[in-house]
């Protein structure tokens, strides 16, 4: 009863190069196969389906969710316009992973919540999710010497995508491309990344870090500036040992997470299995 289930498009190099889908009826394959996941979770009888690219003679799932009338979805983006309007038709939330940080994310959130205004969706800071990276130490000045070398690794090495392989042709919508919204792997963002060092990354936004007190205040401005009720935070980065991850996390947990809590009072999070929210029902 406590099953968030996520709903990705998957990247171009999944699912163009190694699966061989042609990038041109990704997004329709992708709404198809939903739609009989949906109708498998919440058709309590024997049917069939006959999807354009799947066909299903006897399509019986069982058990069935105990969430009803199924488990909330997040839809995981990187700035699809698509994926904005699609994600508010449905209701879903809308999670924006970025690595380049709440400052360069605010211009996809602004476009995300433009979008909710002109469908007519309610404002509710939970229809919305952002990844941040974030390390906590005891000061500022131990961050830098604790997660630098680390934070530097991630993103000089681990995010280097060879041009071939970042988009294929297609992959991204026409509607897309004509707003500007711009790839986080390929050439272009490599480039990008070259010229940070520690500093740039605290002043760009690309990594929150630092003391407990120095975290809390960017986090909560982070939060209200994106106006994401679920904040994902990723707490292990790059080259980051185990006993520093462990570190990372505690201090989180204990000096952080509890003074970034109940931001938005007064918004209901619909979109949170109930029994985790400590509610009774499914």
């Amino acid at each position: 009863g406590r099953l968030v289930a996520g709903f990705p498009v998957g990247t171009s190099m999944d699912m163009n190069f190694a699966y061989g889908i042609n990038p041109a009826t990704l997004r329709e394959r992708y709404f198809e196969a939903h739609d009989l996941v949906m109708q498998a979770w919440t058709r309590p009888e024997v049917f069939a389906f006959n999807g354009k690219y799947t066909q299903v003679r006897y399509v019986n799932i069982w058990p069935q969710p105990l969430q009803k009338p199924h488990p909330p979805v997040w839809v995981p983006g990187g700035g699809s316009l698509e994926t904005w309007e699609w994600t508010a038709r449905l209701d879903y939330v809308y999670c924006y992973l970025s690595y380049f940080g709440y400052k360069r994310g605010k211009a996809t959130m602004d476009g995300f919540w433009n979008a909710i205004e002109k469908l007519g969706a309610d404002d509710n800071p939970y229809r919305a999710g952002f990844l941040q990276l974030v390390c906590v130490s005891e000061t500022d000045e131990q961050a830098e010497r604790d997660y630098s070398a680390h934070v530097h690794y991630f993103y000089q090495k681990c995010l280097n995508v060879w041009e071939g392989f970042a988009e294929a042709p297609g992959y991204r919508t026409l509607k897309t491309l004509q707003a500007g919204v711009q790839a986080q792997i390929g050439a272009q963002a490599r480039k990008i990344r070259q010229s940070l060092d520690w500093q740039k990354y605290l002043e760009q936004g690309y990594v929150i870090a630092g003391g407990p007190e120095t975290v809390r205040e960017q986090l909560l401005h982070c939060i209200k500036t994106l106006r994401v009720g679920h904040l994902m935070v990723l707490l292990q980065i790059g080259s980051m040992p185990k006993e520093l991850t462990l570190k990372n996390t505690e201090l989180f947990a204990t000096k952080v997470m509890p003074h970034v809590r109940d931001v938005w009072p007064g918004y209901t999070d619909r979109w949170w299995p109930a029994r985790a929210r400590g509610g009774n029902g499914a």
